[in-house]
């Protein structure tokens, strides 16, 4: 069998595009990775083999390929791993003539190399995050050992069960895996190619007549959010209004039942968009570090939801879930990483981070002094604390010799605790002294920082392995006006995660796509489109 022309390199003096040449330059590191897999191979006999035996596919071969072809199941590209090509060759075999046994050893490497690459793309991802995010600080996926993997597998009879067990070992990618397979089919329906016609003013509100209420109820009962038999009314109300609340819900949407420009978007993006930011998101789940102990915290920024996790009875399952505030999409992003949580301050200080000092605070108390003592504000430095607002100590500030903080008490931005998992952008999880945020549907209102809405119940899931911290004994600490620290006998993993598509209780929520790392990952994965994939459709990502 000769060798594929992808992997031949340019010829000398023949300009490359960027695309052509990061073709050639695959094809070259195929190749020389199949060598040198062919190299450390022991002689080639018919027992060095995994997947041929006298020049035919055997049973496992046609299994492997099987698997191959259907990598887009998992939000993977079967031409990644030369899916069809590897598939005809195993087919042309089964019929044809047995192949010479440097043939077969060279087809039998090909396949080994594709299934080693589709392994570790499944279990890690396809692109490096450290790549695409500069400040990116997660664990990576402890590597697998691919060919003793398959070696094994193939030894013991148990190919697919291995190959799916090298997917995330956690109950969203199922979830996902089913929901990506149910989109695909959505995306085949003809009425999504029918766009909404505009709406009759700047909301459609219950009452109220529009040309759009058919095509409204096909998606909506096609989405699951209102039954398929649901007549056509004259008017926009009713059950239908009801349709627009849950579709609403689950898009990150204020349910309110009225179609505005928000939710008019939302409803214009097809399920094939939807495919690519299911894919997207399985795809940051392979570098996302879920299970890492027994007990762990997770903030989904995206949701503006943080959940605590505790594995029991060989399950995971969720022991609080809570709505959160994190930073601002445009200003003070919340960046992605994982840490231990080490401590717990009660009713803590607020040291003003000095970005905000010089931004905000400094030029404030300019304009109204009376918001120093109002607010509880005082200087620190040279080991010394003043409660004195003077030109010189904001002098200070400014020239970074003098830091402002907030002391404990009711007006005191971190409320009464705070959770600290040491890291270096100073990232903390805290109670908040603004409550009614916590209300809104978009949640995006911080400096960086995770306001809790519910940090009791955090304290106590914390601390529900020290019978010393009872809830009664936490409630007097946060409330005691007078800061304490409390260090963790067991740190607790803490991870600061970006998904934009959850499935909770059977349903999908999508999200939208907060700080554009859904659209950046997109486009990392084009760029790095191998030579069968040089010529893939282009595809929005949706927002």
């Amino acid at each position: 069998m000769e060798m594929n022309d992808s992997y031949r390199l340019a010829p000398p003096g023949v300009f490359l595009s960027p695309r052509r040449s990061w073709r050639y330059l695959h094809g070259a590191v195929f190749g020389l990775a199949l060598a040198c897999t062919m190299a450390l191979r022991p002689a080639w006999g018919a027992e060095a083999l995994l997947w041929l035996e006298q020049g035919r596919p055997n049973a496992v071969a046609l299994q492997a390929v099987a698997t191959l072809v259907r990598a887009a199941d998992d939000g993977l590209d079967p031409r990644d791993y030369q899916a069809d090509r590897l598939s005809a060759a195993l087919a042309l075999l089964a019929d044809g003539p047995p192949l010479p046994a440097e043939s077969a050893a060279r087809l039998d490497g090909e396949l080994t190399l594709a299934l080693q690459r589709y392994l570790t793309d499944l279990h890690a991802g396809r692109v490096d995050p450290r790549a695409i995010h500069a400040d990116y600080r997660v664990a990576r996926p402890v590597p697998l050992d691919t060919a003793a993997l398959l070696r094994d597998a193939v030894v013991r009879q148990r190919l697919p069960q291995a190959l799916r067990e090298a997917a995330p070992p956690v109950p969203l990618y199922p979830a996902l895996r089913r929901t990506l397979a149910q989109y695909r089919t959505l995306a085949a329906l003809p009425f999504w190619d029918s766009p909404l016609p505009p709406l009759p003013g700047r909301k459609l509100e219950p009452g109220q007549a529009w040309d759009g209420l058919e095509l409204l109820i096909r998606r909506l009962g096609a989405l699951g959010d209102l039954a398929t038999d649901t007549p056509v009314p004259l008017l926009f109300e009713g059950a239908l209004v009801e349709g627009v609340r849950a579709f609403q819900a689950r898009h990150g949407i204020e349910p309110d039942g009225l179609i505005g420009r928000e939710t008019l978007a939302q409803l214009a993006v097809s399920p094939a968009q939807r495919v690519r930011q299911i894919e997207l998101t399985m795809e940051r789940l392979r570098w996302t570090p879920l299970l890492q102990g027994p007990r762990m915290v997770v903030v989904n920024v995206p949701e503006f939801v943080l959940r605590a996790y505790e594995w029991r009875d060989g399950r995971v399952q969720v022991r609080l879930e809570t709505r959160v505030i994190v930073g601002k999409a445009f200003k003070t992003r919340t960046p992605v990483f994982d840490e231990l949580m080490r401590l717990i301050e009660f009713s803590p200080y607020w040291n003003v981070p000095p970005s905000i000092a010089r931004a905000e605070l400094v030029p404030r108390l300019r304009r109204d002094p009376g918001y120093f003592a109002a607010e509880g504000f005082e200087f620190v430095g040279g080991g010394q604390v003043s409660t004195e607002l003077t030109s010189a100590n904001l002098d200070a500030v400014l020239r970074g010799k003098m830091r402002i903080r907030q002391r404990p008490g009711p007006k005191n931005a971190l409320g009464r605790i705070k959770f600290v998992f040491p890291n270096n952008d100073n990232i903390y999880l805290h109670d908040t002294s603004a409550p009614l945020l916590f209300q809104r549907a978009r949640r995006d209102f911080s400096h960086g920082c995770i306001r809790v809405e519910q940090p009791l119940a955090l304290a106590q899931f914390v601390l529900q392995d020290a019978p010393d911290w009872p809830a009664a004994r936490i409630e007097a600490a946060m409330a005691a006006g007078t800061s304490s620290t409390l260090r963790l006998k067991e740190p607790l993993p803490v991870v600061i995660a970006y998904s934009t598509v959850v499935v909770r209780g059977g349903r999908v929520y999508f999200y939208p796509d907060l700080y554009g790392h859904d659209g950046t990952l997109d486009l990392a994965l084009r760029q790095r489109a191998l030579p069968a994939s040089a010529s893939r459709p282009a595809q929005g990502t949706a927002q």
